[in-house]
């Protein structure tokens, strides 16, 4: 008897997947279809993205030996045709070698774009900062000491990353201004600051030589 419920019981379980399969079997197939294109899709962007990666590559690389090659004009042309083209890691390393190879022909054009990398809000912030250092470091023979303090101030507070070099820009552009008290103001930052790599203390210290010394009450 019990056999027989048994059979029964498969006869009717068989029935109801039939009846479910009859009802779903257009979303069931769709399901698997979208899941399988979902996972090919996924794979071919993976490649996609590999080989753009790889050619973004050769083509820095390539870049790279002509800015070696002292060939600045072509080398630009190379970082700005990545800076547009590439994956967003290559993107960012062109723009900035870009403004770099710019800097060789035309300061105050590199400067101009070293600015937009560091107004570009859609970029990381130590990317944004270094490019305020560089454009610095092209302006600070030829700027003023508060268009200096403008660009850099925020950029020499304990723990920032570029601290270091933001001090010696501001000392020095300080010092070429003939401020002595602000030119002292960041050498001592410096001096102070544990941290200080040993060439940029050693720099800090020849020209705090060249401060006069300090008025005695």
């Amino acid at each position: 008897m019990s056999e027989l419920f048994n059979e029964v019981d498969e006869d009717v379980r068989r029935d109801q997947l039939k009846k479910l399969w009859d009802k779903y079997s257009i979303l069931i197939v769709a399901a698997a279809f979208l899941v399988v294109a979902g996972v090919a899709g996924w794979r071919a962007y993976q490649y996609f993205e590999t080989k753009k990666a790889a050619e973004a590559s050769v083509a820095f690389d390539k870049a790279v030996q002509l800015s070696e090659a002292s060939k600045h004009a072509e080398a630009e042309a190379a970082f700005n045709s990545l800076a547009a083209t590439a994956p967003s890691g290559y993107r960012m390393l062109a723009r900035l070698r870009a403004a770099g190879e710019a800097a060789s022909l035309d300061p105050k054009a590199a400067v101009k774009l070293y600015d937009d990398i560091a107004a570009d809000r859609g970029i990381g912030v130590l990317e944004q900062e270094l490019a305020k250092v560089r454009a610095a470091q092209l302006l600070v023979e030829t700027s003023t000491y508060p268009d200096l303090l403008t660009r850099l101030e925020p950029l020499t507070a304990p723990g920032a990353t570029f601290r270091h070099t933001a001090r010696e820009l501001l000392a020095l552009s300080a010092w070429r201004a003939n401020d002595a008290t602000s030119a002292r103001k960041w050498l001592d930052m410096i001096a102070n600051d544990g941290e200080t790599p040993p060439g940029l203390r050693s720099r800090a210290e020849a020209l705090q030589a060249l401060l006069p010394p300090v008025a005695k009450s």
